[in-house]
């Protein structure tokens, strides 16, 4: 995955099915059964393009995820800059870190040919993220659909609502309950304070595994390398399963909001411990989460557009 460049991670939620707490879901009615009638490929379409493509569950859950927690899901994301948008791909979480957006682009191009102006580019990343998840052996979940697309982007939404790797607790409890990274990878900069300073004191995080940290300082030096790429799951790092937890019981989490969900909370422990042991747990309430993030503010019925270019908004 290294080839991808910067952070291609996700940071998803995975956890027990009250996974939002500081989120509303709302809008109106999402069902699976949505295309059938008028767009009844569509779903083949997706899995079809993503089959031909190099990118994995990382990119495509974690281009998802970005977008719900920002103006809900509405693939605000996916928006260039223009002369009345400012791009959410500007963002600090965003900029040299998501990545999947041609994935898109070529799936939206071969839908819009096969029944033009019908599928939204939110419905698109839904199933894109499910589907890429299931090509690295991940759960499989039905994606309600019937999202639309917004008309406009929050760049102050996307550098102040999505979590960072150096999250404390707290914060993380805020935004999700618990977030894994279980494909993906993350830059040197994401987590050398836990190497040489953890506390302000000069001194290495002491919860981190002494041949791991040892491991991670031979090419995550003091200073330079900042873009040195490590893999958050170094078990399994391009499949989906639950080597991320058990990594995290052997005091072996990459970044800082991995580390607190092991240390910090009592009952984040205890489900870090259950999915580290019993991996279809994991994937079943996995699925159950997706469902409910695919559900933040969704647009529907008459909000929102159908966007023919999921980059720009449509002429009126």
């Amino acid at each position: 995955m290294a080839h991808f460049g910067f952070i291609t991670v996700l940071s998803v939620l995975s956890i027990a099915p009250l996974c939002f707490s500081g989120n509303t879901l709302g809008g109106g009615y999402l069902y699976p059964q949505f295309y059938d009638h008028s767009c009844p490929k569509a779903r083949e379409i997706v899995k079809h393009v993503l089959s031909r493509s190099l990118y994995i569950a990382a990119s495509l859950l974690r281009l998802h995820f970005h977008d719900c927690f920002v103006k809900g899901c509405a693939a605000s994301i996916l928006l260039d800059s223009s002369g009345t948008i400012t791009s959410e791909k500007r963002s600090n979480p965003n900029r040299d870190s998501v990545r999947g957006f041609e994935v898109i682009d070529g799936i939206k191009a071969a839908i819009e040919k096969e029944c033009p102006h019908t599928v939204s580019c939110a419905d698109i990343m839904a199933l894109a993220a499910r589907d890429s998840t299931v090509l690295t052996s991940g759960p499989n979940w039905e994606v309600p659909l019937g999202r639309r697309d917004s008309s406009g982007a929050s760049l102050s939404g996307s550098n102040n609502n999505i979590p960072a790797p150096t999250n404390t607790f707290q914060t993380i409890l805020t935004k999700y309950s618990i977030g894994s990274h279980t494909t993906g990878n993350a830059r040197c900069t994401s987590f050398r304070q836990r190497l040489y300073n953890q506390s302000g004191n000069g001194k290495p995080d002491y919860t981190l595994d002494q041949s791991y940290n040892t491991r991670l300082c031979t090419d995550c030096p003091r200073s330079g390398g900042d873009q040195n790429l490590f893999s958050l799951d170094f078990v399994s790092p391009v499949k989906f399963d639950n080597s991320y937890f058990k990594n995290l019981l052997g005091d072996k989490g990459l970044l800082n909001s991995d580390r607190v969900l092991f240390t910090k909370n009592g009952i984040s422990r205890e489900l870090v411990k259950q999915y580290a042991y019993n991996q279809e747990l994991f994937f079943e309430q996995f699925a159950k989460s997706m469902v409910k993030m695919g559900n933040i503010s969704p647009l529907t019925g008459y909000k929102g557009e159908i966007r023919k270019n999921c980059r720009k908004v449509n002429a009126h």
